[in-house]
């Protein structure tokens, strides 16, 4: 975390400061195009979304960690360990823990709200378990918890020119994107760690199953069946990152290159896997770090134009901050994938 950042944000207290600094090195070192994207942010903005980021890092380390040496048991413990210090510190408002300490003040700054963080924690613990979704639906459930949420949480830290609630469902559907984004990317890796998060009816759909994904794995050769599941996958998230897109013009006009910027990225992520041919099983596919380049410069051309016309922001009231539960049930369960839609939109 810059000094200016920090100073920018109103963070004085040294502890806090080393708190912060310690989520953005996560953020650096693990989420490139995130991290790239959050450079555009306004400065003050920028150390709550790392406290953010780095938190789900964390988590998201202690369950994907192939390089840990961590068993099944010992990752249930370490995740009931780190939910023990998320509860303590968002109840008193810090802990010893740096990334808990960052993430509790975040929240209390910024209003969000606690069920959130508990949704999420679930969905962790979902990852510990669950290796396989027979269907879609059953995916979106655990989606909730492990991508929606994250698009609420970063609501407040944003800032809207409408009311929450209307913002929600897109912020809720652009975490959602990226998950399936990521799903897609790392079909090979998540493999590996014994998980297949592409639901079994898509795979079914074209005559696929685990054993054919493991032969294609393993021999390092290519079936058109499996090409045609992920074309379908892909072709869903594509829809996904359609019913994100309008909640970017509800953001405050400061913070929409950022988020247009991880939107284009993200995106262009499904671009590179179809040039590739879809082998996700057997390498990961990457937007080139030129094209990453070129859009970051122009989302901060975009700043810059919104700074010279001066465009104002204005908040809602704070009456229409909707409870956690109703967000829930709008973004996840209604508006994210339109009340129940399958693979085959």
């Amino acid at each position: 975390m810059t000094r200016r950042e920090l100073d920018a944000a109103g963070i004085t207290d040294p502890a806090l400061r080393a708190a912060y600094t310690h989520c953005r090195r996560l953020n650096a070192r693990h989420g490139k195009t995130y991290f790239l994207a959050a450079r555009l942010l306004p400065v003050e903005r920028r150390p709550a979304v790392h406290a953010l980021y780095g938190f789900a890092r964390w988590a998201d380390d202690i369950v994907d960690d192939l390089g840990s040496g961590l068993g099944p048991a010992e990752r249930d413990r370490a995740l009931a360990s780190l939910e023990r210090k998320l509860t303590a510190g968002l109840r008193d408002g810090g802990g010893e823990e740096p990334v808990v300490m960052a993430l509790a003040d975040t929240a209390r700054t910024h209003a969000i709200p606690h069920g959130l963080f508990t949704d999420f924690m679930a969905a962790m613990r979902d990852d510990l378990h669950i290796t396989r979704y027979p269907r879609y639906a059953d995916l979106r459930r655990y989606m909730h918890g492990s991508a929606a949420v994250i698009g609420l949480q970063m609501l407040p830290v944003l800032g809207t020119v409408v009311p929450r609630e209307e913002a929600a469902p897109h912020a809720a559907a652009l975490g959602v994107a990226f998950q399936l984004t990521n799903f897609l990317r790392d079909v090979g890796e998540d493999l590996d760690r014994g998980r297949v998060y592409l639901p079994e009816d898509l795979l079914a759909a074209h005559g696929v199953d685990r054993e054919l994904l493991h032969w294609s794995r393993d021999s390092g050769r290519r079936d058109p069946r499996i090409r045609s599941a992920l074309v379908a996958a892909a072709e869903f998230t594509r829809g996904v990152y359609r019913e994100a897109e309008p909640g970017i013009a509800m953001l405050r006009a400061r913070v929409r290159p950022c988020i247009r910027t991880a939107f284009t990225l993200y995106g262009e992520i499904l671009d590179a896997i179809a040039a590739d041919g879809y082998r996700v099983l057997h390498r990961r596919a990457a937007v080139p770090r030129r094209r990453r380049a070129a859009v970051a410069a122009a989302g901060a051309a975009a700043i810059a134009a919104a700074r010279f016309r001066r465009t104002p922001d204005r908040e809602p009231p704070a009456g229409a901050v909707p409870t956690c539960a109703a967000v829930a049930l709008t973004a996840s369960e209604q508006a994210v994938m339109g009340g129940g839609a399958g693979w085959r939109r």
